[in-house]
């Protein structure tokens, strides 16, 4: 009966241990791939790792797989009419994302990820979700608006300004940010992430974190009262807050 008993302790910790190997295997992998990618730099190869290993470990193999998606999303975006943002002196150094803009756009979902884990609510997921399809929906807004348009619409005065401005707008900006989130959310209910019936929560969600990122550019980034790392954390702490509020 003791040696049963050893068997079965033995077998409970071989499972608890062998999520941690998957994890960490799947991150040395990913961040590999993104940095030599130069989707981001050293430094955001390493804060990208944590988050992933957070993601992961806290929410399982379905927020990964929306991170991948996010991270998809916002390397092809980066990428597009490059040549036309280096003009406007908008584009992303060819290095990479750094650490800070990395944690700025996945800390919120990689510590919601931890939370589900700790508490075993399923919100949390749903802010998972929300705080990924918002990080992917602003960065491609951004992206392809500052490539398709030459202008922008300010969002909080609608007057008319260059692409690229902090809380500016465009048609083509908010159509590709909108697709952004659907994709992402998408991923999230496919892989099981979220149930179905939380998809159209998770999509609102994370356009209200967009939305509240374009009004915080052009009220507080444009006076230098925030910077932009800021900016996109407290759109993705709004598309988690207002996941939890829509639940």
């Amino acid at each position: 009966m003791a040696d049963l008993t050893r068997s079965v302790e033995s077998l409970a910790e071989l499972a608890a241990v062998r999520p941690l190997w998957t994890a960490t295997i799947v991150t040395v992998v990913f961040t590999t791939l993104a940095r030599w990618l130069r989707g981001v730099s050293l430094s955001g190869a390493m804060a990208g790792a944590v988050v992933c290993f957070l993601l992961y470990i806290g929410a399982g193999a379905g927020a990964f797989v929306a991170l991948v998606s996010v991270f998809a999303l916002t390397w092809i975006s980066t990428r597009f009419g490059y040549r036309r943002k280096e003009k406007l002196g908008t584009a992303e150094k060819r290095d990479g994302r750094t650490a800070l803009q990395v944690l700025a756009n996945l800390a919120v979902a990689a510590g919601c990820a931890g939370l589900s884990a700790i508490g075993a609510k399923a919100v949390f997921l749903l802010a998972v979700s929300a705080a990924l399809s918002e990080a992917a929906a602003d960065t491609v807004s951004s992206e392809l608006g500052q490539a398709r348009s030459a202008r922008a619409r300010l969002i909080t005065t609608w007057e008319e300004v260059a692409a690229g401005t902090d809380g500016g707008v465009s048609w083509a900006g908010t159509v590709a940010g909108i697709t952004a989130s659907a994709v992402v959310s998408c991923v999230c209910v496919l892989t099981r992430l979220v149930p179905f019936r939380w998809l159209g929560i998770s999509i609102v969600a994370a356009l209200a974190g967009m939305i509240a990122d374009s009004y915080l550019g052009a009220l507080l980034e444009r006076r230098k009262l925030l910077n932009n790392d800021a900016v996109n954390f407290l759109g993705t702490l709004v598309a988690a807050s207002a996941a939890f509020l829509l639940a």
